[in-house]
C-alpha cells in the first residue's frame, strides 16, 4: 500500500487491487506516516472481545465429548439440542456459537462412528 501510494496510485485503486476498503488503506498509510516501517509490523488486531467466557466454552467441549445425560432423552448431541440443554444449566448460547466452537476445535460429531 505504502509503495503504491508513493508511486502516485490513488487510494481507491490500491483498495480495489487488494480487495479492501479505502478506509483500511488510509489507516495503514497513517500508521506508516506516524511510525515509519515499524508502524507496519508488530501491531495485531485484537478483534472483537470474546463474549462467552472460557469456563462456558470448556463446559461445551466437555459435554460434546461425552454422551448426553440419560434424563435428556437424547441419543447424541446436535448444536440445537446442546443449546437447549445448556439453558437448563443457566448457560445461554446460540446453536450457531456451539457449531462454530466445534469447528474451531475440529470436532465433527457427524463423522464419529458412534454417539
Amino acid at each position: 500500500m505504502v509503495l503504491w501510494r508513493g508511486q502516485g496510485r490513488p487510494v481507491s485503486e490500491i483498495a480495489a487491487a487488494l480487495g479492501t476498503t479505502p478506509a483500511t488503506v488510509y489507516r495503514w498509510l497513517a500508521r506508516y506516516e506516524q511510525s515509519g516501517i515499524n508502524g507496519l509490523t508488530g501491531s495485531r488486531s485484537t478483534g472483537r472481545p470474546r463474549s462467552v467466557p472460557e469456563p462456558v466454552r470448556s463446559r461445551i467441549i466437555a459435554l460434546t465429548r461425552s454422551s448426553p445425560p440419560a434424563e435428556s432423552g437424547l441419543s447424541h448431541w446436535s448444536s440445537r439440542a446442546m443449546a437447549r440443554y445448556l439453558k437448563c444449566e443457566g448457560i445461554e448460547v446460540s446453536h450457531n456459537f456451539i457449531a462454530e466452537l466445534w469447528r474451531d476445535h475440529g470436532l465433527k460429531l457427524h463423522r464419529q462412528g458412534e454417539f
